[in-house]
């Protein structure tokens, strides 16, 4: 069975004309704001007005314009085609590259089976599900229908787990842990999401 590896995120902006498209399409996401299209439609609106300015300062002071998102992927994608005999593509939520030109591809090509690792160590409705809901409908909009494989949460792997303390070990260079304060930060969800089962909140503390 022909095999393709899609890595799934949100993305990042590529530049700063990107950072409105980010905005609009991630408050569009039914699994960001689980309202009607109508009302979500109006909420994203009000909220893209309001805070657009405000980002693109942060994200052209804090991140120099370009979201480090990008090429990282490729870096990572770089490396994985060393060790696995398969094509590997990124596959972003919110800004290119978008999923539907590699599906094209995988298409022709006679993929049978799209194995989609998401760059998201927990799992949550509003990240690996909107994802990987995404890859779905794609695939519906072209009449594609390969199997569809998805990689488990590894919040808890313990590679992964040795692996970021090894990350965190580097960076600080061999200083004493009285010379610093170390700060891990995550995501937050609101309150109704947590309510309504997303694990998410428990795999964060579970690690």
């Amino acid at each position: 069975m022909k095999q393709a590896l899609i890595l799934l995120n949100m993305g990042g902006p590529n530049n700063v004309d990107e950072v409105e498209m980010f905005l609009r399409n991630m408050f569009a996401d039914k699994n960001i704001l689980p309202v009607n299209r109508y009302l979500r439609t109006l909420i994203g609106n009000i909220i893209v007005r309001k805070r657009l300015n405000e980002v693109k300062e942060n994200f052209t002071e804090y991140l120099g314009g370009k979201s480090p998102l990008p090429e990282l992927t490729d870096r990572l994608i770089k490396k994985l085609e060393t060790k696995l005999d398969m094509p590997i593509v990124a596959a972003m939520r919110y800004v290119p590259p978008f999923a539907t030109p590699s599906l094209e591809r995988f298409q022709s090509e006679g993929v049978e089976e799209l194995i989609l690792f998401p760059m998201y160590p927990q799992y949550s409705t509003t990240t690996t599900l909107s994802s990987v809901e995404d890859i779905e409908a794609r695939c519906a909009e072209l009449n594609y229908a390969p199997k569809i494989t998805v990689i488990d949460p590894y919040y808890d792997d313990i590679d992964y787990i040795k692996n970021s303390a090894a990350k965190i070990m580097q960076a600080l260079g061999g200083r004493a842990s009285e010379e610093y304060d170390l700060l891990l930060s995550a995501h937050g969800l609101p309150m109704s999401i947590i309510k309504a089962g997303d694990p998410y909140e428990k795999q964060i503390e579970a690690n």
